[in-house]
């Protein structure tokens, strides 16, 4: 045997014991990740419906009543209310802060203004910042405003705070070439027609990622409704389920499954578009 032939050998070994390393700890870290989703969905299955009685790490028995429970008992947990107030508000924030931040983004990216590097700077600066901090503020304003328990109080705050992550969607619009706004121009069109007709048909992955955020982000909040609804029929769903009894685990965990399944459907049927959108719009900050 050749020394040719034995390196070959050692350097095929040495691929196939890499390979399987990495494949190894892939494995390893989606267990890490998968095992909580997979101990949540057999607990919303759990008989007994309390946390209590499971025998180790899975319920001792499984039935569908909670499912059923959460639906139809809804005296005390009103499910079903919780689950369209969470609808209204991810949806109008949506709507809203795709509108928003598609605008911002276009005249950040499209035009030249005295203050656009500063208020550039200004943005990032404060998107450093965790958004918690301004709940004491945002808290006074919604007082003063009369916004309380309110859900249109939810969606203009989710819908006024978009527009500060609007540098992915810079980066997209950067991508389009200014020679076609240009040249649209010269033909006569106005600005608004440049952004109509030409730039928004090219933006379909990037609007598609931003509703898709903007829609996301509302759909699970806790803290922005535990501080602003008081009253329970108008709670979203992260707020009522915190609100259940311990007894009411298998509840909460069907809950916690129900909520997720929307948001799932939608990556799964938008995910071509959502990363287009992402690296497209990573390209330039």
């Amino acid at each position: 045997m050749s020394r040719k032939t034995e390196k070959k050998r050692r350097m095929s070994a040495g691929r196939i014991l890499d390979t399987g390393m990495t494949y190894l700890i892939l494995f390893a870290v989606a267990f890490v990740f998968f095992f909580p989703c997979l101990w949540l969905i057999l607990a919303s299955f759990s008989k007994s419906g309390t946390i209590y009685s499971f025998d180790g790490f899975f319920p001792a028995g499984y039935s569908l009543a909670s499912f059923k429970r959460l639906f139809t008992d809804t005296a005390l947990y009103n499910y079903p209310r919780w689950f369209a107030n969470t609808l209204f508000v991810a949806a109008g924030s949506c709507i809203l802060g795709t509108f928003l931040v598609i605008l911002t983004a276009y005249t950040m990216s499209r035009f030249t203004f005295a203050a656009r590097k500063p208020m550039m700077k200004i943005t990032m600066v404060l998107g450093m910042f965790p958004s918690f901090m301004g709940m004491i503020a945002v808290y006074l304003l919604m007082t003063q405003f009369n916004l309380i328990n309110h859900l249109w109080g939810l969606i203009l705050i989710y819908s006024a705070g978009a527009p500060m992550g609007y540098l992915t969607q810079k980066g997209f619009f950067d991508t389009i070439p200014k020679a076609i706004d240009e040249a649209a121009r010269i033909d006569g069109a106005t600005n608004f027609q440049v952004f109509m007709k030409i730039n928004l048909p090219l933006s379909r992955p990037i609007i598609v990622y931003t509703a898709l955020s903007s829609f996301t982000w509302p759909w699970s909040d806790f803290i922005l409704p535990k501080l602003l609804l008081k009253e329970k029929n108008l709670y979203t769903v992260a707020v009522g389920l915190m609100s259940l009894d311990e007894t009411e685990f298998a509840r909460f965990a069907a809950g916690s499954v129900f909520i997720a399944v929307p948001i799932v459907l939608l990556y799964f049927f938008l995910v071509k578009d959502m990363v287009n959108g992402m690296a497209a719009g990573a390209v330039k900050g």
